[in-house]
Order: C-alpha cells, then sequence, then structure tokens
C-alpha cells in the first residue's frame, strides 16, 4: 500500500518587521533606570564599618586557636585503637599460627614475606569484610567494625604499629596496587 503524499506546509514568510528585535551593535544601549535616589550618601554604611573590622578580629583568632583543638583531637584514641595497642606481639603470632592452622597446606609463595604482611594480605583477601579495592585498610576496618562485621583487631594492632613506624605503603591494599598497575601480561 503506497504512503499519502502530505501537501507541503504554507510558510507564513519571515516574522512581521515589528515582531522580532533585531541585533544592533552600536552604541545605543538601554541601560537600567536606577531606583535609589539621588542626593547625599546615607551615613550608615559608615558606621557599620568598625563593626565589621571587629567581626574579621574575632573570626582571626578563632582560626588562631583552631590548630590547637584539632591537636587535642588527634591525641585522643577510640576504644578499639586502644584495644589494638595493648596487643602484644606473641598475641599477634597466635592470631597467624591460628589462621595458618585452619589451612590444609602451608603458604608457598609468602615465605620471604613479613609476619605483618602476611596478616595484612589475608586481611585484604577476606571478602566478608567488604571490598579491599579503592578504600585503605585502615578505613576498611572501621568500616566493617561499624557494620557488626566483627574484624579482627589484630589487623587493626598491625595497621596501628605499622602506621607508628612511618610505613605509608602500609594502607594500600596488595590486590589494590596489583590491579592499579600499568604492567600488561604477554607483553615483553
Amino acid at each position: 500500500m503506497p504512503g499519502t503524499r502530505r501537501a507541503p506546509r504554507k510558510s507564513s514568510g519571515p516574522a512581521a518587521k515589528g515582531t522580532q528585535k533585531t541585533l544592533a551593535f552600536s552604541n545605543n544601549r538601554v541601560t537600567k533606570s536606577t531606583t535609589h535616589p539621588v542626593g547625599k550618601p546615607s551615613s550608615e554604611p559608615l558606621a557599620k564599618k568598625p563593626k565589621i573590622a571587629e567581626e574579621v578580629v574575632k573570626a582571626v583568632e578563632e582560626t588562631v586557636k583552631l590548630p590547637e583543638v584539632a591537636q587535642a583531637q588527634v591525641q585522643f584514641k577510640t576504644e578499639e585503637e586502644e584495644k589494638a595497642s595493648h596487643i602484644t606481639e606473641t598475641q599477634i603470632k597466635k592470631y597467624w599460627r591460628d589462621r595458618e592452622a585452619e589451612r590444609k597446606a602451608p603458604r608457598v609463595h609468602q615465605k620471604d614475606v613479613s609476619l605483618e604482611e602476611k596478616i595484612l594480605r589475608l586481611w585484604d583477601m577476606s571478602s566478608q569484610f567488604g571490598p579491599a579495592i579503592g578504600s585503605a585498610r585502615q578505613k576498611r576496618w572501621y568500616r566493617a567494625h561499624k557494620l557488626g562485621l566483627n574484624p579482627p583487631i589484630e589487623v587493626l594492632a598491625v595497621l596501628l604499629r605499622e602506621e607508628e613506624k612511618g610505613n605509608a605503603k602500609i594502607e594500600r591494599a596488595h590486590v589494590d596496587e596489583l590491579m592499579s598497575s600499568k604492567f600488561a601480561i604477554g607483553e615483553a
């Protein structure tokens, strides 16, 4: 069945001359009318300036006090951090021995890795505590704790000890480093 042909629309032509404004790039500018009365300026703004200066001085004094408050907050430890700081090296070793006893075979490829790194790699692979990629290990531990997932306190103890030693790389998961590396398999 052939389609029906529509009749072309009739154009009414260009808009009537007075209906649409044309752009003009000449010096004929229309400015807004002023609503404030022309005359003496009032003295009120001058009276407000000293108050503003006093507010600025107060604000500067408050900002000077803020670093002292921030230092006091840094020294405050959470309950979990207190528990983790009381965990001894032997408790950490016992935790690792218990984890190794759960396995059928010993770990072969981690012989040269330190005990702390072994514990943290196990933590990275424990999916019941949430994703390890894209978040810091300590943030992940606190998140799991807030969600009531009971993360091992030994992991937090290891993280805090490594942080005290100044090891900045400890916060990033080993898996995260592997996933974000630019190494491609098969290229040599």
